[in-house]
């Protein structure tokens, strides 16, 4: 029986693809110049020019550091704009070499007065004074030395060395001490006598008195230099566990730490590497897999003053126990329990699984966090299954946990400002030394609280469907600075609010994005900012003296600074040279009555066909008013447009930006709400923009590569073609922390894996399908395709095509790569649609 074969290829990387005809690309005189796959997908720098990045402040506010590439080198350099005596900012300038040396880094730890900053570079300590910008080096050691900070009085700084243990040297007489002897292995225990032994000795001690009096010397010369010896820490053996953020109380008497043990069952995947210098194959460790068992945690105080070490017991925490909502089912039944939340299921996939039985789960203790006169402390308590976030009062000498604040999410916790599993999130002491302010979720947007952990009182300080997305409290503590989405989704501006809540300030004017970096002295911002078709240059704004005069918000007008000055130009001519479009910003109504947010590309002359972009990394945002991470996928649908496609990219469910509902949309089931999302957005195209339904594309990398793969697997009427770049595959294959926060853990919840994960799709595939993959990422790994490329290939399917990258991770850096798959993506596109 004759049938044709699979279309299962490894093509290397440089094959040059049959370009669309010259009559197809044809512009009128009047419309700007053609693009071409060669020319967007090039080398950046060359053909669009770097943007500035990672700016950050002298010590004095009077200079500004940047990265930059003007000069189109093969790495960045470190650039300056230096303010004159009036303010004025001067030209960009390139730092020398020895210059560059010699400028402190931005990250660092400050007295309370803000007068000395405390900094490591290269491994060595230095010491600050912001006013005369005069740099004293504290250490100059082969050892490592990290971490600097000033200890409570501030007389001292206290820092790790050899990545493990705490010193502390005094500022004034440099007098270095040891404060921890933190040591691998276990302690060699020696060697117990029998019964016998014991006896022994005893015997002897009792018939000879020569025996008797040489002990007695020995045991009062041991006590004597004993008594002798300086002070020193305990010794604490970590066995085979991993030590994490050891730090100094400010009175000086505790020190707390973090153990995590790694279990010996958890297994690593190997990616085989196959272009190689050595010329034989070679394998790359990348990580484990979802439900690999975990590190256990444990969190220990050191009493320096009782020369003690315990553990802090987790076992009263309120809820440490609960189950969350998946794993309660009915009996017999392994149906969710009614009252899940957003939970879907399609017929003909597993139930839900029985839960497990009811034990204590495991946490991780994170921080402490201290008030600046070192009397209250706080932790963040994470459960591993990220159910539970517990904000806690911690006492030190009795070891009481005492609750301030639970967050509850039967999905997972997460939004701005709350950190991972293994962070604090933001979170710090007002000045009153009782009241820490923190972000939640707790109302469905990430806002500012704050909390008296003496008193519990509890006070929500902004509130509204939009979020905070960064907060920085003022060195004074009587503002803060924060960054949030209340204009507009789509954009981000930088405010100032007293502490106590109320009006904000705005500071920012520029439509877009503002990604403010705050002077040290608090007067001036720098402003990387860019617009939906300009990418980031660098802006210089000011504080009105009217906002810096007051300390009332309401006080002074709504936006309160001076317009912007443009610092840099970045973009080559060639790139200028093309109109590019700014997308416009659509709102799309949703199946269940949800606002959907999306970028559309309109063509001059609409040809029915569209093309519908999704988004990577799930928790994402790309439909806003800033240039796009996304830059090569913005200038191809430019492309596109130009050739009389309508292009659509849309914030489907779980996107980043739009409060927790949206976040977690996708519990349980990825490939439920945010595909639907996708097709109804392709419904809208049609019904609202003259598409023709029978000609819709679909693509996207990464989780933009596994909605494609489920687009085409599950609704095959709606999307013709597809091309999946980078695709998961099979939810089971991926890593831990992000997929066991949507999806569980694939031992408790099969029900979950099997209902998101494509494999299990492809016999639905119609359209025609490209898939691209890097043979050495180690994010989503090449295993991925291969193992869907065997199930096509049993499945009998001929309309797909897999296209091999033998030099390139989860990201491609070769411009031949991008130029290669964008070539076979508008293939399919031309040929197919």
């Amino acid at each position: 029986m004759n049938y044709l074969s699979p279309l299962l290829t490894v093509l290397l990387v440089g094959r040059v693809l049959a370009q669309p005809s010259p009559q197809s690309v044809r512009k009128p005189a009047d419309l700007p110049p053609a693009l071409t796959i060669e020319k967007i997908m090039q080398d950046p720098k060359v053909w669009i020019g770097t943007s500035p990045s990672n700016p950050f402040w002298s010590d004095d506010s009077q200079t500004i550091y940047f990265s930059w590439n003007p000069e189109k080198a093969k790495g960045d350099s470190l650039y300056k704009v230096t303010l004159a005596k009036d303010g004025k900012p001067g030209q960009p300038v390139k730092v020398a070499p020895a210059e560059r040396r010699a400028v402190p880094p931005a990250a660092g730890a400050y007295n309370r007065a803000r007068t000395l900053r405390l900094y490591e570079k290269q491994g060595d300590l230095f010491l600050i004074d912001v006013k005369t910008s005069r740099v004293r080096r504290l250490t100059n050691t082969v050892d490592t030395e990290a971490d600097p900070r000033f200890s409570g009085d501030e007389q001292s700084v206290v820092f790790r060395r050899g990545g493990s243990n705490l010193f502390q040297m005094h500022l004034q007489t440099g007098e270095l001490s040891q404060l921890t002897d933190f040591r691998q292995g276990n302690k060699k225990a020696e060697p117990k006598a029998n019964d016998e032994e014991k006896f022994l000795k005893q015997d002897q001690l009792r018939m000879f008195e020569v025996l008797k009096e040489r002990k007695d010397k020995r045991d009062e010369a041991e006590r004597i230099s004993k008594a002798d010896r300086p002070k020193r820490p305990k010794e604490i053996y970590l066995e085979d566990r991993q030590l994490f953020n050891p730090q100094l109380s400010p009175n000086g008497r505790f020190v707390t730490y973090r153990l995590a043990k790694n279990p010996t069952a958890a297994k690593t995947a190997q990616v085989p590497n196959y272009v190689t210098e050595t010329g034989y194959t070679e394998d790359i460790a990348a990580r484990t897999k979802v439900g690999a068992p975990l590190a256990a945690q444990e969190f220990f105080v050191y009493d320096i003053e009782k020369d003690t070490v315990r553990a802090v017991s987790v076992k009263a925490i309120p809820g440490i126990n609960d189950k969350p909502d998946y794993a309660k089912a009915t009996a017999g039944t392994g149906q969710p329990a009614v009252g899940t939340k957003r939970d879907s299921t399609r017929s003909g996939v597993a139930k839900a699984d029985t839960a497990k039985k009811n034990t204590t789960r495991p946490v991780v203790i994170n921080g402490p966090v201290w008030s600046d006169d070192g009397k209250q402390c706080v932790v963040v308590v994470r459960s591993l299954d990220n159910k539970d976030r517990w904000i806690m009062r911690l006492d030190p000498e009795t070891l009481k946990l005492t609750l301030l604040d639970r967050q509850r999410d039967e999905a997972w916790i997460g939004g701005p400002g709350m950190g991972f599993t293994y962070a604090t999130g933001n979170m710090n002491f007002l000045s009153d030394n009782q009241t820490i302010w923190y972000q939640s979720e707790a109302d469905g947007y990430s806002h500012i609280y704050t909390i008296n952990v003496l008193t519990g009182e509890k006070k929500q300080l902004t509130k509204g469907k939009f979020e905070v997305q960064q907060v920085i409290l003022s060195k004074d503590k009587t503002h803060f600075f924060l960054q949030t989405n209340e204009v507009h989704p789509g954009e981000q501006h930088f405010y100032r609010m007293a502490v106590t809540g109320g009006p904000r300030v705005r500071l920012t004017t520029m439509t877009g994005a503002n990604d403010v970096t705050l002077s040290p002295d608090e007067t001036r911002l720098a402003i990387r900012y860019s617009s939906g078709n300009q990418p980031w240059e660098l802006y210089l704004s000011e504080l009105s003296p009217t906002l810096l005069a007051s300390r009332k918000a309401e006080t002074v007008p709504l936006v309160s600074t001076r317009p912007a000055i443009k610092l840099t130009n970045s973009l080559t001519e060639e790139f200028k040279a093309y109109a590019w479009r700014d997308p416009a910003l659509v709102t799309i109504p949703a199946r269940d009555s949800q606002t959907i947010y999306g970028r559309l590309y309109k063509p001059a002359n609409p040809n029915g066909k569209a093309v519908v972009f999704v988004h990577g990394a799930g928790y994402l945002q790309n439909a806003h008013k800033w240039w796009s991470q996304y830059f090569r996928e913005y200038m191809f649908h430019n492309l596109l447009a130009d050739k009389g496609y309508t292009v659509l990219d849309i914030d489907y469910r779980a996107s980043a930006g739009y409060g927790r509902d949206w976040r977690t949309g996708i519990y349980r089931h990825m490939g439920g709400k945010d595909l639907d999302d996708h097709v109804d957005a392709a419904r809208w195209l049609v019904q609202n923009h003259g598409v023709d339904s029978k000609r819709i594309g679909i693509y996207g990398g990464s989780y933009g590569g596994f909605i494609t793969l489920m687009a085409l697997f599950t609704q095959p009427d709606v999307f013709k073609a597809g091309a999946a770049l980078r695709p998961v595959t099979d939810w089971a294959a991926y890593n831990h922390p992000y997929t066991a926060n949507i999806l569980n853990e694939p031992q408790s919840d099969s029900l979950a894996y099997r209902r998101s994960s494509p494999i299990y799709f492809a016999d639905g595939l119609k359209g025609h399908l490209l898939i691209c993959h890097g043979m050495v990422d180690v994010n989503v790994h090449y295993q991925d395709v291969v193992r869907l490329a065997q199930r096509l290939i049993e499945l009998r399917k001929e309309n797909w095509e897999l296209a091999s990258y033998p030099v390139e991770d989860h990201g491609f850096v070769e411009p031949t790569s991008w130029m290669d798959e964008y070539k076979r993506i508008l293939k399919l596109f031309e040929e197919k649609l």
